[in-house]
Order: C-alpha cells, then sequence, then structure tokens
C-alpha cells in the first residue's frame, strides 16, 4: 500500500517565557547531575530514560515528556522539590484564599458583561 502523505502539523512559536524556563530547567538538571559526580550514562541507566533523551533534556529541549523530567528528578534526589514548588498553597494568593471552597469545575466567565455568567 503506498504511503500517505499527510500535511505537517503548523508548530506554534514557543514564547520566550517558555523558552527561558526551558533553559533554566536543562540547566539546572545538568549542575544536579555534576553536584552530584554522575556521568550522563549513569544518570540515565538510574533513570530508566536514554542518554538521548536525557541530552535532550539538558539541551533545554521542550519534546521532553513530564515523566521523564520526573524519573530524572528522582534520580538526581530532588523530586520531592518539585511538588513542594508546585504547591499552590506555598503562594501569597493561595494561602489568602486557603480558608475557600474550590470549585469542581470552573466555567469561562462572560465576556459580554450581559448577566453573572
Amino acid at each position: 500500500m503506498p504511503q500517505q502523505d499527510h500535511p505537517a502539523r503548523p508548530t506554534r512559536p514557543v514564547p520566550l517565557p517558555i523558552r527561558r524556563a526551558l533553559r533554566d530547567v536543562a540547566d539546572d538538571v545538568a549542575t544536579w547531575r555534576k553536584l552530584r559526580n554522575l556521568t550522563q550514562a549513569q544518570v540515565a541507566d538510574r533513570s530508566g530514560v536514554s542518554r538521548g533523551t536525557l541530552v535532550r533534556l539538558e539541551g533545554g529541549d521542550g519534546g521532553v515528556s513530564v515523566e521523564n523530567l520526573l524519573r530524572v528528578l528522582r534520580a538526581l534526589g530532588v523530586l520531592d522539590s518539585l511538588p513542594r514548588a508546585l504547591d499552590p498553597y506555598e503562594s501569597d494568593v493561595g494561602r489568602l484564599r486557603s480558608d475557600e471552597r474550590l470549585p469542581q469545575r470552573v466555567r469561562p466567565r462572560s465576556l459580554t458583561g450581559g448577566g453573572d455568567g
């Protein structure tokens, strides 16, 4: 059966703040690895990812899965820091609203201003 050509999905440009965050995470992962005096091959083996995946992660490639990032962070011994960093109740907004009951679902607010939305 002949191969059909599929149109390539248009790629969306990566916003600058995202590119910066990717670079920062990549640099931090590489620094943690070096602080632990581990080679890329050792971290890859301990985390269960390929060395190529680790190279891409340390290179700031945004295509590395969150699961693989978490596996590498676990191998480096810093996985527990991430959930604490993302804890909404560790932020000013989270602490201010901590006594509120969060909704089960969030619906978009009306943009017309013609009602309670």
